[in-house]
Formats: C-alpha cells, structure tokens, sequence
C-alpha cells in the first residue's frame, strides 16, 4: 500500500534534566524509541498565508495505530534530523477497528529543539 510505502523511520526524542554542581540542571534531549511515520507538509492556502505571517510549517503525520502520539510530543525524522512537534493526540484520530487501514494520524509543527547544544544520541 502506497501509505506505508511512504513511512519513514523516526524517533521519538526525550527531554532529559540532570542537576548541575551549581544547584540548577542542565537540559538535553535524546533519542528515544524508532518509529514509522508517513509526514506530508500541509500546503493549504491558509497554511501558506499563516507561514506568510511568521506561523510555522504545519504536516499531518501519520503512524501505525497502536503506537501512540501525544499533544507536545517530540520526534525528529531520521532522513535529514528534521524536528517536529505534536500538536493534536494520535488516540483521537484513529482509524475504525473494522477498518482494513489500522492508523492514527496527528498534526504536527516544524520545531527547534530548545537547547540543541545539549543534545545526544541514545
């Protein structure tokens, strides 16, 4: 099926705090479980007027169902390290049980990783 022919590989990237010897943390991201995910940027003439406007790009990213999105969860795309955070959650759009496509689908936002600096690989 083209849909899954279109599925790259991701990985769910985790936010990691570690204390400091200064009485505060420091921030770093790392890299977590790999998943499939079909992502195509939305190019709807309201989206291109939104970016227009300083609006970020906005996709619909789709993955197996089981595996689960939430709002504000972060993944990079692993093709071209491409940043990405949910914006909806994948348990409310998925597809019919008896449907013969067993996926979910979110919305999703181009994202920098806050502290890039900090940033590891698993």
């Amino acid at each position: 099926m083209l849909l899954f022919d279109m599925m790259e590989d991701c990985k769910i990237m985790n936010r990691t705090r570690t204390d400091d010897a200064y009485g505060s943390y420091v921030e770093a991201w790392v890299e977590g479980a790999t998943f499939k995910a079909a992502i195509s940027k939305n190019t709807t003439t309201e989206q291109q007027i939104a970016e227009k406007q300083g609006i970020t790009e906005a996709f619909t990213v789709v993955v197996n169902k089981g595996f689960t999105l939430d709002y504000h969860d972060v993944f990079k795309r692993v093709s071209d390290g491409a940043i990405f955070r949910v914006t909806s959650r994948s348990l409310d759009s998925e597809s019919h049980p008896a449907s013969t496509v067993q996926i979910a689908k979110v919305t999703a936002e181009r994202w920098e990783l806050p502290d890039a600096s900090n940033s590891t690989n698993a």
